[in-house]
Order: C-alpha cells, then structure tokens, then sequence
C-alpha cells in the first residue's frame, strides 16, 4: 500500500487504553471505558485489588468522548477495555469493530447493530484495518486453563490510508514474536502501546507490556514514535507515567516516546 505521509493523524489518549484517533476523515474511538472514577471494584486476583476503578475521573464529560466518532473498535471485552458506560452511552446502531465472532456476541448482545469482524485489510470508509495478535500474559499464565479463560484472546489494529502514517495499536499484549511480526510487516510510524505493567497475584511477569518494553519498542522501530498509555488508571497496574518519564530519561529516548496526559491531544 501506498504510504506517503502527507495527511497528518490525530491521537487523543483519553484514560488508561481509550484512544480516539483521526485517521484519514475519520474518527475512530478505540477501547472506550468511560465510568465515573471509582464505580467498579478493583479486579479480583490482581495487585492492589481493593482499589476500585477507574482510580481516576475522565478528563472530559463522557458524552465529549463519543463525540462525532465514525466507528469503534473494542480490542477485546474486558472491563477496562469495554465498560458497561460505554455500552449505555455509545449509539446502539453505530459502527463497531470486534476480534472475532465470540466477542461480536457478546456486544450484539447487549443491543448493538452493526458489529464486525476485524481480519486483514477490512476497509472503513478509505482506511484499511488490519487484526494482529497478541498474548495478554505469558505462556505459563496460559498453561494455567482457568486463567487462560480469564485473560482470554487479544488483539492490535494496524491503521493505515494513502496518504496517511501508519498506525500500530498493539493492545494488552506482552512483547512476543507476533509484536514483531507485526513491526517488520508494517513498519509504523506510530506506534501505541499499553505500557502499565499489569500484575496478577503470585506471578512475577506482568500480563501488558512494562518500561522496558518501551526500550524494546524503540530499538525494534527506532524512527517510529512511541506512544505510552495505559497507566495510572486501573489498580493491577504497577507502572506510572511519572515512572516511565523517569525512565526514558535515564535510556535517552525521550525524543521518540511521548506519555500523554488524560486527554492531551497528539498530532503527528
């Protein structure tokens, strides 16, 4: 495809995964958990369980969020990624992306109409959507078949348009072989990921990527920018921005990794 960067690509981190990105005319809401800070209990099996979440209130009325978005795409169904305010505030009829049939269940079941199927190059309205893969945890969380079920299946999206950068969203994954994969296949400009370190009780590893990942990222796609969410928001997250700002400091990447603020908006 086509890639001359002549468009630029808007990202608004809104809180801890949700995204809105203006990519080619269009809006896309990604991953949107938009509770009131505090509605839910901290999640059961994680560290610091008796938190609630979200720890933190959205930087702007829920309904701002959801404004003038084209479509919505929900990486996979848990509760920090796809919360019960985003199924009561979202329109029922509005476009919405899914990784697989299982979860286009699940959100056709709670009153949504038009639910698709992300796979290779599905094309909205000019942009073409790529599904890559990923694992939320690793293999010995999945040797676990209890917790397998509970950490389930994942996915990133690739965004790309004549015209525009690509755009790599790699979801609740740790770094694995099909991180990489992805980089050499697509080679991003842009490149978003969830960095919060998230830790389950009694293991050592977390389930999301963590700094070191945001090194890993930058020595894997060093003219690519790397941006850094998914912190500060939900209890199991042992990461916070002000430690990850510390940190590409001391690694003298602070050029190519940006960590936004609750709702700073990027233009790139």
């Amino acid at each position: 495809m086509e890639t001359s960067t002549t468009q630029s690509v808007q990202i608004q981190h809104i809180r801890n995964a949700t995204v809105k990105i203006t990519y080619a005319d269009n809006i896309f809401l990604v991953d949107p958990m938009l509770a009131k800070k505090g509605a839910y209990p901290g999640f059961e099996g994680t560290y610091r369980s008796h938190l609630r979440n979200p720890m933190i209130e959205l930087p702007m009325p829920a309904e701002n969020v959801i404004e003038a978005v084209d479509a919505v795409i929900v990486s996979h169904t848990h509760l920090d990624h796809w919360d019960d305010a985003a199924q009561e505030l979202l329109p029922k009829g509005i476009p919405l992306f899914a990784q697989d049939e299982d979860d286009a269940q699940i959100i056709r079941a709670q009153g949504f109409t038009d639910v698709r199927i992300l796979g290779a190059n599905v094309v909205f309205k000019g942009v073409h959507l790529t599904k890559t893969g990923g694992l939320h945890g690793t293999d010995s969380m999945y040797s676990v078949s209890d917790l397998a079920k509970i950490l389930g299946k994942v996915m990133g999206i690739v965004f790309q348009a004549p015209g525009s950068k690509t755009v790599y969203v790699a979801g609740d994954t740790v770094w694995n072989s099909e991180v990489d994969e992805t980089l050499a296949k697509f080679n991003p400009d842009v490149i978003i990921l969830n960095t919060g370190d998230a830790r389950l009780t009694g293991f050592s590893d977390s389930i999301i990527m963590s700094k070191d990942d945001t090194l890993h990222a930058h020595r894997a796609a060093p003219n690519a920018t790397i941006i850094a969410v998914h912190m500060d928001a939900i209890n199991h997250t042992a990461l916070s921005r002000e430690e990850l700002r510390e940190y590409v400091q001391q690694k003298g990447i602070q050029d190519r990794v940006v960590i936004p603020d609750d709702g700073e908006i990027l233009r790139l």
